[in-house]
């Protein structure tokens, strides 16, 4: 029987926590943020059901780039099938990890496919950002040779690409029936390989899904009792890019809704965390990877949840 101490806990991992800004974006770097992290979240998976969810930003970025100079190809891999490429890459990474800081329970990598709406939007307003950062010249060099969507991000730039939402993960029974049985499960990773939904037979979608909204959309379908966004950043903050800037302890969904964030980072992880405490009445924490058992404590990180 399950302790009532225990909660059921969907973990979303950014992919710059895994692969900070500037740092080279070698496996071994990557290795090293997780095996620093993964102390801390062997003891949440010990204690808890957990499911992670990992971002594949920085990731997906050098597959993309790599496979697009690749002359042996007729044409580049696209951004869907590199995201399943990650999936496997980052749930390796991180297997590794939870199973050298001590969890020796079942831990298992889900491929996993999202149903997105090819009608979304996003489609003709590409502001996700994947990728290495580079300066002006060099981005503009890039996307004029390999046909890439360019935009700032923090006085550099990056490639962007569609991010529309996801409706519907499509192995959610798998995953629900796993964390069930004590398995720690890593799902929906990059937000899921992008499939087109509607008549007609599914296929692949060249967009990537923000791992935000997939996270919050399967962690009400698992029924979780909390999800926590982890990346590099402390919190949701108040007064951005100002020297005055402080991290925002708590929040209602609809004060959330009317904060003033930056379109490709902060705002879909606030938006996906409102969503799910809107839809479920539980809460969710937005922080930063080092501090994932404070944010779960409540003594880190910013909590959304409803007013009282």
């Amino acid at each position: 029987m399950t302790s009532p101490d225990v909660i059921r806990v969907v973990i979303a991992l950014g992919g710059n926590a895994l692969l900070r800004r500037g740092e080279r974006p070698d496996a071994a770097v990557q290795a090293t943020h997780l095996a620093t992290a993964a102390p801390a979240l062997v003891r949440m998976a010990r204690a808890h059901q957990v499911v992670f969810v990992h971002g594949n930003g920085p990731q997906v970025g050098v597959l993309a780039r790599e496979s697009a100079a690749d002359t042996a190809l007729t044409a580049p891999f696209p951004l869907s099938l590199l995201t399943a490429a990650t999936q496997g890459l980052i749930g390796a990474l991180l297997q590794a990890a939870l199973r050298d800081a001590g969890l020796h329970a079942p831990t298992v990598t889900v491929l996993t496919h999202t149903l997105i709406d090819p009608a979304d939007p996003a489609f003709h307003t590409p502001d996700k950002f994947v990728g290495e950062s580079y300066d002006r010249a060099h981005a503009i060099e890039l996307g004029r040779r390999y046909g890439w969507s360019m935009a700032e991000d923090g006085g550099r730039w990056r490639r962007v690409v569609p991010s529309p939402r996801p409706l519907r993960v499509l192995e959610i029974d798998t995953i629900r029936a796993l964390a069930q049985t004590g398995v720690t499960v890593i799902a929906g990773g990059g937000g899921g390989i992008p499939l087109r939904g509607g008549p007609g037979p599914a296929a692949l979608v060249d967009a990537v899904v923000d791992k935000d909204y997939t996270a919050a959309l399967l962690a009400r379908e698992i029924g979780a009792d909390l999800l926590l966004i982890l990346s590099d950043v402390p919190g949701v903050l108040d007064r951005f890019g100002s020297p005055m800037a402080r991290v925002i302890p708590a929040m209602t969904p609809l004060e959330a809704r009317d904060l003033d964030l930056p379109a490709g980072s902060m705002r879909p992880k606030v938006d996906a965390a409102a969503q799910f405490t809107l839809a479920t009445g539980k809460p969710a924490v937005i922080g930063a990877l080092e501090d994932a058992e404070e944010a779960v404590a409540g003594r880190a990180g910013t909590r959304i949840q409803r007013a009282g």
